[in-house]
């Protein structure tokens, strides 16, 4: 690992899963709002969102720090460590679950591998792609209409509507189209 590496101080968020023993799920959304507060005072955290995407025992954490080394000093605080202890019984992180992106590796997702993200100059580059035709068409089709309106307002309608289209629709599309691009077999 180079020193440029090592002093890095690119955001990065985490995705933590937890398995929550059924009947439990209330006492393990008491103990996420207070873990949460004790995370929201560690120097370089910059939020944590909890997701239950479906029914169930399943619990997702999204952490967002400032850089990976203060992500690490979380997750091997002796505060964290006093958080865990107290859900003993109710709740498991699930390790082989853990997953770290500093960024747009989230629109380059492949779900059920363990592949590595692109280089970030192909995520750009794709990014590109798929941005700058929703840009123009909003610039001709939306922008002349919105003049009147106070700046702050103009400004929301550009990633208002681009960013939904660009994560739900484009991207996802994208990533398949140029799959093979962006992930090449391993003997390439």
């Amino acid at each position: 690992m180079s020193t440029t590496q090592l002093h890095r101080r690119d955001p990065v968020t985490t995705v933590l899963t937890w398995q929550v023993r059924p009947g439990r799920e209330a006492e393990f959304e008491k103990w996420t709002r207070g873990i949460t507060r004790c995370a929201s005072r560690f120097p370089g955290n910059e939020g944590v969102s909890w997701l239950r995407p479906e029914e169930g025992p399943r619990f997702h954490a999204v952490l967002r720090w400032s850089d990976p080394q203060r992500l690490a000093q979380w997750l091997d605080s002796a505060e964290r460590a006093e958080w865990h202890e107290r859900i003993e019984g109710i709740a498991t992180e699930v390790g082989d679950e853990r997953q770290s992106t500093t960024g747009m590796e989230t629109w380059f997702s492949l779900p059920g591998t363990t592949a590595q993200s692109p280089p970030r100059w192909k995520m750009l580059l794709t990014t590109f792609l798929g941005a700058y035709p929703f840009t123009l068409l909003i610039q001709w089709l939306v922008t002349p209409r919105t003049t009147a309106w106070p700046l702050p307002m103009r400004a929301a309608v550009f990633p208002i509507v681009l960013l939904p289209v660009l994560t739900y629709l484009v991207m996802p599309l994208l990533s398949r189209s140029l799959r093979l691009w962006l992930y090449p077999p391993p003997d390439d």
